[in-house]
């Protein structure tokens, strides 16, 4: 994989790993207070709460052939294999929302939320025109709401986490996120929803005393555009397990490589862990979280994870 340089300055500012003594004292005393806490809630007789959000709306936005990979299909799956399983059953079940266009601007270009709600409006004509102006994107009728109901539900789900009415939560969601820029959509994604959440965690909810948030992306394509939102941010720990094979596999981009780490204050907060040659397997994605995530994760002490599940690395 090639990650050793970059862990060399993996230490930024703050960090305390597992052989230094504070954090060793730290990391005790919070595992007994979690201890302590499940404890509590055994003798209550309470169970975990997990939150599941699905709404059959963000199927609109749907592509005009069937040559697109992103597709309704994909999210339609997800739910009836969770159905047919019993998950839903014993899930919270979660009502989507509309993002505001506050939230969304905190992320994204103004120009750029203007052009995702006046989409819909155009004919199709002028939604492939459009679409040919970026890279890997596709718009329909349901684009807009199905964008902005996207953002929103991150948002729900992780705002009902972070004030511990929830264990955890997953929201089930298209159009997906990470590789959606500042200025513009790209590779399937119109808004990009997980940096939308954690900026409004950390920016619009103080009251919940989340301040250190970690971003994991498991997606076999590079989290390009939430990297680059938390570039030179120390609160945000960005962590990407991904196909490279050396800048020749989607997005494409150098900065997908284990040499970027981040910059200026938020220098050391940004790991990638890129495959070359697409030659890997189980054994490496758990070396990858046993040897690189999990020590810097307990290292950082991150308030709250949020994490980017793409599957496009699963077979069968």
């Amino acid at each position: 994989v090639g990650v050793g340089p970059s862990l060399i300055r993996l230490a930024a500012p703050g960090f305390r790993f597992r052989f230094h003594p504070e954090f060793r004292l730290r990391s005790l005393l919070r595992r007994r207070r979690m201890a302590a806490a499940a404890g509590t809630a055994r003798q209550a007789g309470a169970a975990p709460r997990v939150g599941l959000l699905y709404d059959q709306r963000m199927l609109a936005h749907a592509p005009a052939g069937k040559k697109e990979k992103e597709t309704p299909e994909r999210l339609r799956a997800i739910w009836r294999k969770l159905a047919a399983e019993g998950v839903t059953s014993r899930c919270v079940g979660m009502r989507a929302k509309v993002a505001k266009e506050k939230y969304i601007a905190s992320v994204h270009a103004r120009k750029h939320v203007d052009l995702i709600r006046k989409i819909s409006s155009k004919d199709s004509s002028d939604l492939k025109k459009t679409a040919k102006k970026f890279d890997s994107v596709y718009f329909s009728k349901g684009s807009s709401e199905s964008a902005f109901l996207a953002a929103g539900s991150v948002i729900e789900v992780a705002e009902k986490v972070a004030a511990g009415e929830l264990s955890s939560a997953i929201a089930l969601v298209r159009p997906p996120g990470h590789h959606a820029e500042h200025s513009k959509p790209m590779g399937f994604c119109l808004f990009n929803n997980v940096a939308i959440a954690a900026n409004y965690l950390l920016n619009e909810r103080p009251d919940l005393g989340i301040n250190k948030i970690l971003i994991v992306d498991w997606d076999v394509h590079h989290g390009n555009g939430t990297q680059n939102m938390f570039y030179s941010d120390p609160r945000v720990l960005f962590f990407s397990v991904h196909r490279y094979d050396y800048g020749r596999f989607y997005p494409y981009e150098a900065d997908a490589s284990h040499v970027f780490i981040g910059d200026e204050t938020g220098r050391g907060y940004n790991i990638n862990v890129p495959w070359e040659h697409a030659k890997c397997g189980d054994a490496d994605y758990v070396a990858a979280w046993d040897h690189v995530l999990l020590p810097v994760a307990e290292a950082f002490d991150p308030d709250i994870i949020l994490l980017s599940a793409g599957f496009d690395a699963g077979t069968g």
